[in-house]
């Protein structure tokens, strides 16, 4: 998009009145018509594809889950560069990052008054570094959103366990809403994994949510119960389908919740979900989160990248892509290359929109059904359809069908159930001049569907 992202939510805030729901904890709708995104997840789920960086001292312990004993004294990446990370990061198609701002372990990649379990104990920049605002600063510089990550399970904050702990978890979230300017996404897990024996938290998610509220009223918050962003059930990257926008809060009553009910209500989401609460897909380039030099010659290919993404934003999802730094402070330059690569392969699949400018056709066969039609001007080889809905007014189609022709003879191409922001189709390539699109049902009156094509 060529518009700023102020710019943006103050221009679609104006549209509340004219149908857009109010900025709220949870906008239920009457059942007569679905929920709809507010400006803020519009927004983010327009953006389709992030980097999330995991770094810390993991990183120098070759852990993913650290002790929380940690000397912050091995914390010391002689060649920090953000700048690069977000380079790559643009470079790679993504429009926002997220740093993981203290993980597990408890140390702060910020300075904070909370703990001295921080980058001021660190020898990196002579104690006064703040790796949150290089990074911060880099991801605007490059044109990036912002998000950051706070770990609620602290393993080495000693209130960890009491009530006293909350308000020390409050202080470290209020310093990193506060100095860091505008905040696009704040992610949050509900990560409590001493086991048997080890220390509890109860989680005071209620004020946690508020006190963003609060302090970025434009940011969105993921966690496994949103309240604005969902997780998609997995690490792998791949967005259930169906998946529906929309959930019922009640089926995820709160981040870290564990039964069959949730694990399906995080890949489906709820076709009568009365909130919207989409899902996030998060997976690493790697196998592991944080880097760890046995793992360099095991970067994910562009094929399976590939696949990722078909799973993810072609399943009406947003991906979040892990790149961890090196103990240098950089992206591998094995990662590097493959984000390139990746780019250069995504762009020959989707470059030429052969349907762009093409007028869709749409007449309404039914209240739950329609007929969209395109034609492509001139015989063309297809082997990709992209769908999608107009999510503004919320996400309505239950079953549909692709058909396609050459020469008048229509056949099926492919078929199946939600579409949303995006639906990515495969189909056997070949030549096609007109696409039609059945709308077999809906859970409200469809609305005008767009179709793009792609040789594939």
């Amino acid at each position: 998009m060529n518009v700023s992202r102020r710019d943006f939510l103050a221009a679609a805030g104006a549209g509340i009145a004219g149908g857009m729901l109010p900025w709220t904890y949870a906008h239920a709708v009457a059942s007569a018509s679905p929920p709809r995104p507010t400006p803020q997840q519009l927004l983010w789920q327009r953006d389709e594809f992030a980097i999330f960086v995991h770094f810390g001292v993991n990183t120098y312990t070759d852990r993913e889950w650290g002790l929380g004993n940690e000397d912050p004294q091995i914390f010391a990446p002689a060649n920090l560069d953000a700048r690069q990370w977000a380079r790559s990061a643009r470079e790679a198609g993504a429009r926002a990052m997220i740093l993981t701002a203290k993980h597990h372990d408890g140390f702060c990649l910020f300075p904070t008054a909370t703990t001295k379990h921080s980058v001021e104990s660190s020898p990196w920049r002579g104690g006064k570094g703040d790796v949150v605002r290089e990074f911060a600063d880099a991801c605007r510089a490059e044109n990036l959103s912002v998000g950051l990550y706070c770990s609620p399970w602290d393993r080495n904050a000693s209130v960890y366990g009491s009530d006293r702990y909350n308000e020390f978890y409050f202080a470290q979230l209020s310093e990193l809403l506060t100095r860091y300017g505008d905040i696009q996404e704040m992610w949050f897990d509900g990560a409590n994994g001493e086991g048997p024996g080890g220390r509890h938290q109860i989680y005071d998610w209620p004020r946690t949510f508020a006190l963003v509220r609060k302090l970025q009223p434009n940011a969105v918050i993921f966690s496994d119960a949103g309240p604005d962003v969902r997780w998609c059930g997995n690490e792998k990257g791949m967005a259930g389908y169906p998946n529906w926008g929309q959930v019922d809060p009640s089926q995820v009553p709160y981040p870290g919740a564990d039964s069959p009910a949730v694990a399906n209500a995080l890949l489906h989401g709820d076709p009568a979900g009365n909130v919207w609460r989409p899902a996030e897909a998060d997976v690493s380039i790697r196998p592991g989160w944080f880097h760890h030099a046995a793992e360099d010659d095991k970067v994910k290919s562009v094929e399976a990248l590939n696949a990722i993404w078909f799973a993810s934003v072609g399943h009406n999802a947003k991906l979040l892509l892990n790149v961890p730094p090196t103990r240098d402070g950089v992206f591998h330059a094995n990662d590097v290359a493959r984000l390139r690569e990746w780019r250069r392969a995504r762009e020959a699949l989707f470059a030429h929109d052969l349907a762009a400018g093409k007028a869709v056709s749409w007449k309404r066969t039914g209240e739950r059904s329609a007929l969209a039609e395109i034609d492509l001007g001139a015989v063309e080889r297809v082997g990709i359809v992209r769908l999608a809905e107009q999510i503004e007014q919320g996400q309505r189609i239950a079953r549909y069908v692709v058909h396609g022709t050459a020469d008048g003879a229509w056949q099926e191409l492919a078929q199946g159930s939600t579409i949303g922001a995006c639906k990515l189709d495969r189909i056997a390539p070949q030549p096609l001049r007109r696409l039609r699109v059945t709308v077999a049902d809906a859970i409200a009156p469809p609305l005008p569907l767009s179709i793009s094509a792609y040789a594939g």
